[in-house]
């Protein structure tokens, strides 16, 4: 009896655990349906764009000559904002204080830049060395490889010491000076037409000087601009003329050489007057 009666509990005790487990697993159930979902993470609030300011412009100061448009030119082919602040040799603005600070050889072309290197103001005279430095400054028609770049450099000083000077006293002797002297008019018209066939050679075969279009391009161009003065045609030099239109359909460089068109006084003025004359030839030592 003992025994059944043992045997009875145990089987009422395991009816109620079977009966209990069903009803812990529905308030389980329950608990979870009843738990509210983990709200997610607030996103942060997107930070504001930085304001970019626009690059201040360069002061660039000039006239309309073959050594201010150069830099004309690479301004506006580079894309760079500028302020044009004309410089009348005529009259002679280029010695006064203001100018002479940042060229103190008193002469054209000069810019000065506000976002120079270090974010800093700096000035810079002489146009090779202005078209070195804006296409440092920009990365632009400057080659960063030290082959590529000694090459440039090559034909841009070439112009700098070779093709500007000679060219310069062809304009003066040809147009300029006050009583016509044959030697020199000879004289410098032939080193001019030395020197285009210098450039023809060099351009046979090529589309640009140092085969991609660099600042020695923009240099000589300006300088080829004014060939007639100089005694030269340049259907004698078919490279060169082929060189010449090709750069002259540049939309930067129409840009560039329109630049200070109505401040250019024809050949005939300068020759008249005396003042203009007296004042851009006639230095001495100070």
């Amino acid at each position: 009896m003992a025994a059944a009666s043992s045997r009875n509990s145990g089987s009422r005790v395991r009816a109620a655990a079977a009966r209990s487990k069903p009803a812990a697993k529905a308030k389980a159930s329950a608990a979870v349906s009843n738990k509210k979902p983990a709200s997610k993470a607030a996103k942060p609030a997107a930070k504001p764009a930085p304001v970019v300011k626009p690059p201040k412009p360069i002061e660039f100061y000039y006239w309309p000559t073959p050594n201010g448009s150069k830099v004309a030119v690479m301004l506006e082919e580079c894309g760079l904002p500028y302020e044009a602040k004309p410089v009348n040799i005529g009259r002679g603005e280029q010695f006064t204080p203001e100018f002479l600070k940042m060229s103190p050889n008193n002469r054209i072309p000069a810019i000065l830049d506000p976002e120079g290197p270090g974010g800093k103001p700096i000035s810079v005279f002489e146009s090779g060395a202005i078209l070195q430095y804006l296409g440092r400054k920009t990365g632009k028609f400057y080659p960063a490889d030290e082959r590529a770049r000694v090459e440039v450099d090559e034909w841009l000083f070439w112009q700098m010491a070779g093709l500007g000077p000679m060219a310069g006293q062809a304009h003066h002797f040809r147009q300029f000076a006050p009583e016509t002297i044959p030697y020199a008019i000879e004289r410098y018209t032939n080193e001019v037409g030395r020197l285009y066939a210098v450039m023809n050679r060099r351009l046979t075969g090529r589309d640009y000087l140092t085969g991609k279009y660099s600042i020695a391009d923009i240099a000589c161009y300006t300088w080829i601009v004014p060939h007639q003065m100089q005694g030269q045609n340049l259907g004698n030099f078919p490279a060169l003329k082929a060189w010449f239109e090709r750069i002259a359909a540049r939309p930067g460089v129409q840009r560039g050489m329109a630049l200070g068109k109505d401040l250019r006084a024809p050949p005939a003025d300068l020759r008249s007057s005396q003042d203009a004359r007296r004042t851009m030839l006639g230095q001495r030592t100070r």
